[in-house]
């Protein structure tokens, strides 16, 4: 069992090294297009839509471009971990499952859990007694078919449709919520930002507080803002804070991280996660609870529908807004770099 473990831990660190060049190259240009679009034409956060580049084409294109890369890499990361288990005839169905873990919303565990399908099928189907003349075309026709088949039947008729009705149930869930005690509802709206990094449970919770920004309530906004940029700016704190707990490789994808959660991308969280989801998810869901929490508690309130100090001109209290987003980034630097010193020595490289 322990083997098995360890092996799948090995084949989701192959997916983890390909994408993070990916998400780094689609992290950066995202946010220089917008730290130059607020620098280079002040006013342009509009009140309700976010960062408007409606007068700088060229950042627009740049912002594309990255937005383009960031879209590639749940692809990117499903298919080399398909790789890693099977060879190249799993990059097509694991590259295909990447694709639409993207478009179902299913995010980055969606992308983890079908670039391991992708890869068990294809070791199944490579066992397959075929006949002589057939067995050459297995790997380059008969393979990526059959398997491209089973996972995108897959991603679509059996994950599609309970995502959809999760994004429902929570959506619904939430409204309820917020009637009540409104730290309890920050708590939950911080959990579900950071759980999956831009997958359904967090798409939920953005989705609730932008509806909110409609009806006049900023502060349930002002909540997910802090929560959203706490996971990527928490890790990068922590590679700065802890240097010996964490390899070069994830001291680079901490720089990448930092420039991410500078303009509310929590994507920027997913490589380390992805590597290591039973650490890291639990130690930045923390801290975005206590960043939602805290900005609740101030009376933060955030009229654009999006997060991180970028959106600080839209924003009320904000120097409770920025303690906020430093206290939830520095109880998760604190809380994974305590879990890692418990439960594991320092790396070599």
């Amino acid at each position: 069992m322990k083997q098995a473990l360890r092996q799948h831990k090995q084949y989701l660190l192959t997916g983890v090294s390909y994408v993070i060049p990916m998400i780094a190259c689609g992290g950066i240009l995202i946010a220089t297009a917008i730290a130059l679009l607020t620098m280079l034409h002040p006013g342009s956060m509009t009140p309700t839509g976010g960062p408007d580049f409606s007068t700088a084409p060229t950042l627009k294109m740049i912002l594309d471009i990255g937005d383009a890369a960031f879209k590639m890499a749940m692809p990117v990361l499903a298919g080399f971990i398909a790789y890693g288990m099977a060879g190249k005839p799993g990059l097509v169905p694991g590259l295909l499952g990447g694709y639409l873990a993207g478009t179902t919303n299913a995010g980055f565990l969606g992308a983890l859990l079908v670039g391991l399908l992708a890869g068990h099928v294809v070791n199944l189907l490579k066992k397959l007694p075929v006949h002589k003349y057939v067995r050459p075309i297995m790997p380059i026709l008969i393979i990526p078919i059959v398997s491209g088949l089973i996972v995108g039947t897959v991603m679509l008729k059996v994950v599609g449709a309970p995502i959809a009705e999760l994004m429902k149930f929570l959506g619904a869930w939430l409204q309820s919520l917020s009637g009540g005690n409104a730290v309890a509802l920050a708590a939950v709206l911080g959990a579900m930002i950071a759980f999956d990094m831009g997958g359904p449970v967090n798409k939920a919770a953005f989705f609730f507080g932008a509806a909110m920004i409609k009806e006049g309530n900023f502060a349930v906004m002002g909540a997910c803002a802090a929560a959203i940029c706490t996971p990527p700016l928490g890790l990068a704190f922590a590679t700065f804070l802890g240097r010996r707990l964490w390899t070069d490789e994830q001291k680079e994808s901490g720089i990448a991280a930092l420039g991410m959660g500078l303009i509310g991308i929590t994507e920027g969280a997913i490589p380390f996660a992805a590597g290591d989801p039973v650490r890291v998810i639990p130690s930045i869901m923390l801290g975005s609870m206590v960043a939602a929490v805290v900005a609740m508690l101030g009376g933060v309130g955030d009229h654009a529908p999006h997060g991180g100090p970028i959106v600080l001109p839209v924003v009320d209290h904000r120097l409770v807004y920025v303690a906020a987003i430093v206290a939830g980034s520095l109880v998760t630097a604190l809380a994974i770099n305590a879990v890692k010193r418990l439960t594991e020595k320092a790396p070599t490289s």
